[in-house]
């Protein structure tokens, strides 16, 4: 039985069959309606979501599956022992998704699970999204064989941009992170990822026209809200997040930055525009950030259908 909670235990074959998967059901949807009919998918939300709702319900459904969805707030897991709870719905289901807060939680689910569990998002990494994301470029670029920048803060996909650009040794992320949300990866984590070469951390203290001469030669610009989802309507948080504004508008991917770029723009969604993006930026890249958004239900699909052992 395998899980999916990050990308440490997957080869780059894996990751690209994975892919391949993803691809081959997208192009060909009616014929894979029914590769998991009978299967029944358990979806547990502690963090607030659209796309990872929508793109598993919908994914599981047109393979022919059912799916079940509780929050996490409404379910037993806050009152009992998360073990015994979990063996109780592994009784129920044949997999598992969790979109939690705490990645110590979601260590705890990849233990004790007795059915294949899949982390939807959690403090410390997204690998769906990244999935979603290598698909978009491979539909696009024709491969993965990009240059890359990333725009914004160390995160939780950031984690998971890194972890993948270094497994599979394909084009060259670069990032560009003047805020570090301590999102607990080990000590090693981006100090690793540097030596494989595939990953390059760019100085923060260099100046925004320095920063426009690798705009300007990237394939794929990227960036991601700067505060928290659960923080960024938070009352509680209101002055953290002005100083988080203040420390990271200066790096707003816009028409100025982007000045003399052809690189496409991606986002993961939700999208707070005026912070991290411009919305003339928003309009020119919009069909690309819903087709990356859209590939979310078809990378599950596939991540899906690999852990389950369904042959496509």
């Amino acid at each position: 039985m395998r899980n999916m909670i990050n990308f440490e235990g997957y080869t780059k074959e894996e990751l690209l069959k994975i892919l391949d998967m993803a691809k081959t059901i997208k192009a060909d949807q009616k014929k894979y309606s029914k590769l998991l009919e009978g299967k029944k998918l358990y979806l547990l939300f502690e963090k607030t979501s659209t796309r990872t709702y929508l793109s598993f319900a919908t994914g599981i459904t047109e393979l022919g599956g059912t799916y079940y969805y509780q929050l996490y707030k409404d379910s037993n897991f806050v009152l009992g022992d998360t073990t015994s709870e979990l063996q109780y719905v592994g009784r129920n289901v044949d997999i598992i998704m969790g979109r939690l807060i705490d990645n110590e939680m979601v260590k705890l689910f990849d233990k004790k699970t007795t059915v294949p569990f899949i982390n939807g998002c959690d403090s410390t990494y997204h690998p769906c999204q990244i999935l979603a994301d290598a698909l978009t470029i491979i539909e696009h670029f024709g491969s993965l064989d990009v240059k890359f920048l990333y725009i914004g803060a160390k995160n939780n996909v950031f984690n998971s941009l890194v972890e993948f650009f270094t497994k599979m040794q394909i084009g060259k992320l670069y990032g560009f992170t003047p805020l570090d949300n301590n999102t607990n990866v080990p000590a090693d984590f981006y100090e690793n990822a540097k030596k494989t070469g595939y990953y390059v951390e760019l100085d923060t203290s260099m100046s925004k026209e320095e920063l426009n001469k690798y705009v300007r030669d990237m394939d794929i610009l990227y960036t991601d809200t700067w505060v928290g989802m659960e923080f960024f309507n938070n009352p509680a948080y209101a002055k953290k997040k002005e100083e988080t504004v203040g420390k990271m508008l200066p790096y707003q991917i816009n028409d100025e930055l982007m000045e003399g770029s052809k690189a496409k723009v991606m986002h993961d969604m939700p999208m707070h525009i005026g912070y991290e993006i411009s919305q003339s930026v928003v309009d020119k890249n919009m069909e690309f950030i819903l087709d990356e958004a859209e590939n979310r239900r078809h990378a599950e699909k596939a991540v899906m259908a690999f852990l389950l052992g369904a042959e496509v």
